[in-house]
């Protein structure tokens, strides 16, 4: 059985409402039984309780996060008892949408209430994908009129739009859905990315790589849309047609782990398999040397940027050198890098540039 659980955001006025529409016609055509979480926010302030019927945010927002998270696992139970062996579980908004309406200080207090940290909230979702708000690229189409709860200007619409994004860079499926085409457009290419993510027909990820010179860490540190994420992957003894590997990433001592398969079709064109395993699984198949080829370590940064997605790995024997890579829908998807990133060279198929090849031998 296969239960996958996604987190629809986005500023406002983006067509959040509409793509849930949009994605319930799709999937269940594709023989998904379709769950849709409502946004607890809604839910919560039409039966009276609210940031202004709290006596404080915190109060408030430790009640929303918690009712979020039970929500959640009502309906991963709910989906486990599915008739169907595809089931597609959809948030409207996760946990992390919650971060943009709190400082730093408030939020850490809620994580530390509710016993959870924000690793464990983020990549608790399989993948997100952020609908662009019409501020930004539509400004035509901005409108406060059918939404009697949205009071943004045009301005703090596209302001929020970016904390939202901030908020969720880091993730390791993370897609920016634009306005670059019209409405229609941009809800086919939402309905194109999570068919993607879900290997519908097939799981393909298409990957571009390039090695680039030596970031400025401390500029990339600094910035709001990019988020340090600790990696370390070990590489295992298969075929050579596959490679296969387990992976622990996250940051501040909070980890995640998961194992990968990846079958290549091309040079930039691959079928990905992935699976989440406990730590005592990886601990297990990582101890085990006669299974392992090599390992790797790096921190890799995530940027969001020109609404792609970027992921700079930067490895602790290079000084003046890193890599990027950028998953991409097609494999003729203009990439429009940022001024943070200086490219030397494509190195996408580069054999010497893969981490398999870059990672450190286990004796036997």
């Amino acid at each position: 059985m296969s239960i996958t659980k996604i987190v629809i955001t986005g500023g406002p006025c983006a067509g959040k409402t509409t793509a849930l529409s949009w994605i319930q016609n799709a999937f269940i055509e594709k023989g998904y039984a379709v769950l849709f979480v409502p946004e607890t926010a809604t839910e919560l302030i039409s039966g009276g309780v609210a940031p202004w019927t709290c006596r404080t945010n915190a109060d408030y927002q430790n009640c929303q996060m918690r009712m979020q998270l039970e929500k959640e696992k009502v309906y991963e139970q709910a989906a486990r008892a599915m008739k169907q062996d595809k089931v597609l579980i959809v948030c409207d908004r996760g946990e992390l949408d919650n971060k943009v309406y709190m400082d730093e200080e408030t939020f850490a207090s809620v994580l530390q209430n509710l016993g959870v940290n924000e690793v464990e909230l983020r990549d608790s979702y399989d993948a997100v994908f952020h609908l662009v708000t019409a501020a930004k690229g539509a400004e035509e189409f901005y409108t406060t009129a059918n939404n009697a709860a949205r009071k943004e200007s045009a301005a703090e619409a596209a302001a929020m739009d970016d904390k939202f994004i901030a908020a969720w860079t880091g993730h390791p499926h993370f897609r920016v859905i634009d306005n670059s085409t019209g409405f229609e457009g941009k809800m086919k290419r939402l309905i194109a990315e999570i068919s993607s993510y879900l290997g519908e027909p097939e799981p393909y990820e298409v990957e571009r790589k390039f090695l680039i010179e030596y970031p400025d860490i401390g500029r990339l540190e600094s910035m709001p849309n990019c988020q340090k994420v600790e990696i370390v992957q070990t590489y295992l003894k298969v075929t050579a047609k596959e490679e296969r590997k387990v992976r622990r990433r996250g940051q501040d001592g909070h980890y995640v782990y998961c194992e990968t398969i990846k079958r290549r079709v091309n040079e930039r064109k691959r079928i990905a398999l992935e699976r989440r395993i406990s730590k005592d699984e990886f601990k297990t198949i990582t101890e085990d040397v006669s299974r392992t080829l090599g390992e790797i370590r790096k921190d890799r940064y995530c940027l969001t940027c020109n609404n792609q997605y970027f992921k700079i790995d930067v490895y602790p024997f290079w000084k003046n050198k890193a890599i990027v890579d950028i998953e991409l829908l097609h494999e003729d998807d203009p990439i429009v890098f940022p001024d943070e990133i200086r490219v030397i060279r494509e190195v996408t198929g580069d054999r010497q540039f893969k981490n398999s090849s870059l990672a450190v031998k286990r004796p036997e």
